[in-house]
């Protein structure tokens, strides 16, 4: 069984630098975002923002060894209509870049995705920022209104 080597300290190094500048820097300044924090215990960078159907919700990044983890919490595990939830939340995922609609462990509803850093610079974090953002925009109150809307 073959190991694969770590990676190189200095590259992994620079795409933390890379993602803080951006995050905390162009993306705290902007209008539609309300914080941006980092924990560097794990390192993880919390963007909250709101839309113009959803008060607040935030994406959690996650930098590992090759990848850039990121998951918003969505929607609380629907009361009813879940079949129906799911349907439409499936086909929501099929229009997103680099993000998909998960159902957690907790039943709970997530937007969730990750991309190689290898792959990541300022562009890409954009991209999916905005596809984030689109989708909460888009899918939060048609989710919300068919899993806790009046019966």
């Amino acid at each position: 069984m073959a190991v694969e080597p770590v990676l190189d300290e200095a590259f992994l190094a620079g795409k933390h630098a890379l993602i803080a500048a951006h995050l905390e820097g162009p993306v705290a300044r902007e209008s539609w975002v309300q914080a941006v924090e980092h924990d560097p215990t794990i390192p993880r960078w919390y963007v909250r923002f709101g839309t113009d159907t959803r008060d607040a919700a935030t994406i959690y990044f996650d930098l590992h060894q090759r990848t850039l983890r990121y998951e918003l919490y969505f929607l609380p595990d629907p009361p009813r209509n879940q079949e129906a939830l799911y349907r439409l939340l499936l086909r929501a995922s099929h229009g997103l870049y680099a993000a998909h609609f998960s159902i957690g462990p907790d039943g709970d509803c997530y937007l969730v995705g990750r991309t190689l850093l290898a792959h990541l610079d300022v562009e890409e974090l954009d991209r999916i920022l905005g596809s984030l953002y689109q989708a909460v925009d888009r899918w939060f109150l048609p989710a919300a209104r068919l899993a806790f809307g009046r019966r």
